[in-house]
């Protein structure tokens, strides 16, 4: 209750000593002489003395409840700087649905949000508003990861990487996906990304592909880390995956035009460490080369496990009294945790299961399905 009557207070305080459309127009205020709403003057924005930190602004930091250790240790240059908005920024915020926690969170996990001018704010909302239905989705993503919002003060990039991505088809649900969780590919320069999409058109054509903006499309809505990317990291895995696995030119293109495309953006040796580990681990299991092969093609997420994760999850299933044979057929079975995968071995040893005989996929099957199967199985027991 504290930090909303702070910031009450300090608003109040603004209005009474300048109206918000005069401000915009006015020179802008020192912290020394204006105990609110310094507005900032952006990136070159004067700092004082190395070291010396701004006490007007601590104040006020101190009042919205902002935790000022935080502060220092992620940005401390912001506590330095003469000219800043943060009573500006939590009206703003305030204004569209923040409430007191949320705007306090937001500057301590990224301060450099006060520093942008109110002009700023209101046209970076607006292109928000663009992909998102409500003030409340912003609001709530602000909360997850401000800095999706606020670490590029770049409006035009914004803009026009906005009206390339939706001319290249991509649904507002990609591009909500891509503010989420990709917001870098929104403060690159428009060159940057239209550089990657044409890499991926000629990727596509390169292994024989007849369609390459609809494939470069594809890739990214199946991989939204795919444009904050470079080339060669790209270009590198496609490269280990044919080499590899020896794919053909069209196995290669099915496995990228399918749920390859989710391990394209992955270090360079953290998926050529994995193929080479899932190949050790697969030759001392007794299976062939061409086995790894039909795995990685029918499940390319396997090489995102790493290495003693797959082996743990193996080595479980083929203890429960699954077979390397079973698991190939249906490698989604690894999509589940060690815990989880041990204790479903358990309750249907419980029961009594039979792999053999009936297969493995009570063991892909959804929470709710598997309990139904486990009581089910336990009456017919109990009879």
């Amino acid at each position: 209750m504290a930090a909303v009557s702070g910031i009450r207070t300090l608003i109040r305080i603004h209005h009474s000593l300048v109206l918000q459309k005069s401000f915009r127009h006015s020179p802008l205020q020192p912290a020394s002489t204006c105990i609110t709403w310094r507005h900032c003057s952006g990136n070159n924005d004067p700092t004082l003395p190395t070291n010396t930190e701004n006490k007007s602004l601590l104040e006020n930091l101190n009042v919205l409840g902002v935790d000022l250790k935080m502060v220092r240790q992620r940005q401390p240059g912001v506590l330095r700087r003469s000219f800043t908005n943060e009573i500006g920024l939590a009206q703003f915020l305030q204004d569209k649905g923040a409430n007191h926690k949320v705007i306090a969170s937001i500057v301590s996990r990224y301060p450099r949000a006060i520093t942008r001018s109110l002009d700023h704010l209101e046209e970076r909302w607006q292109l928000w508003r663009n992909i998102f239905n409500t003030d409340a989705e912003i609001v709530s993503i602000l909360d997850r990861s401000p800095e999706s919002f606020f670490r590029s003060s770049d409006n035009e990039d914004l803009k026009k990487n906005i009206a390339f991505l939706t001319s290249l088809g991509l649904k507002s649900k990609d591009l909500h996906r891509l503010l989420t969780t990709a917001p870098r590919t929104f403060s690159n320069t428009l060159e940057l990304n239209k550089q990657m999409v044409e890499f991926l058109e000629d990727i596509c054509l390169e292994l024989g592909g007849k369609n390459p903006e609809q494939f470069a499309t594809s890739i990214i809505s199946k991989n939204v880390y795919i444009l904050i990317r470079s080339t060669k990291r790209v270009r590198t895995n496609i490269n280990n995956l044919k080499n590899s696995l020896m794919l053909s030119d069209a196995e290669l293109l099915a496995l990228l035009e399918g749920n390859g495309a989710e391990i394209m953006d992955l270090s360079n040796e953290y998926l050529k460490k994995n193929i080479h580990s899932l190949e050790e681990k697969m030759s001392l299991l007794g299976c062939k080369r061409s086995d790894m092969k039909k795995l990685i093609l029918n499940y390319p997420m396997i090489v995102y496990i790493g290495a003693a994760t797959l082996n743990s999850k193996l080595d479980c299933l083929l203890k429960g009294g699954i077979t390397i044979k079973q698991i190939l057929e249906k490698p989604k079975v690894l999509d589940y945790s060690t815990q989880n995968i041990t204790e479903r071995l358990k309750e249907l040893q419980r029961v009594g299961y039979d792999f053999e005989k009936n297969g493995i996929n009570i063991m892909d099957s959804s929470k709710k399905r598997f309990v139904a199967k486990i009581e089910k199985l336990s009456g017919i027991s109990e009879e």
